[in-house]
């Protein structure tokens, strides 16, 4: 059974570090900096191990959380983790007056454009780079104004 619980910024990084697509994880100092106002750290778990992250905050102070890491362990992906994270953040949004998820990602990251779209994000921006596949894929999501009760 997958339990989603408010994390640490350090638990965040120590699965970072296990995530083969992330080249280089950002150290703590950069989670503390972007995350100095209102953020949530999230932690998936099996039976008391952390086997993946999310982690947001309010960057641009307009009603937009963004979304800004989070990564599932190789050994589990395709169980439902990613969408456990992304609904307890969503929820967890709305519940504190956020009308949308923002989110960025690499045009490399095939997975993750499938997911979003998947989640009813839309593709707002696309900020081109050389080479091609670092390019940036900006993605957003309306949140729905119905309350929804998060635990």
């Amino acid at each position: 059974m997958i339990h989603i619980r408010k994390g640490t910024f350090q638990e965040c990084i120590d699965l970072s570090y296990k995530i083969s697509e992330f080249n280089t994880p950002y150290k703590i100092e950069e989670y503390k900096t972007r995350c100095n106002g209102k953020h949530l750290p999230l932690i998936a778990e099996i039976k008391n191990q952390p086997i993946g992250y999310k982690i947001g905050y309010d960057r641009f102070k307009n009603g937009n959380f963004y979304s800004w890491m989070g990564g599932v362990l190789l050994k589990f992906r395709r169980m439902g983790i990613a969408s456990s994270l992304a609904n307890f953040q969503e929820k967890w949004a709305t519940k504190n007056g956020f009308t949308s998820i923002l989110l960025k990602t690499r045009k490399k990251h095939n997975g993750m454009i499938a997911f979003s779209l998947n989640r009813s994000f839309v593709i707002v921006k696309i900020t081109p780079t050389i080479p091609a596949k670092e390019s940036r894929i900006w993605m957003q999501k309306t949140l729905t104004s119905k309350k929804i009760k998060v635990t």
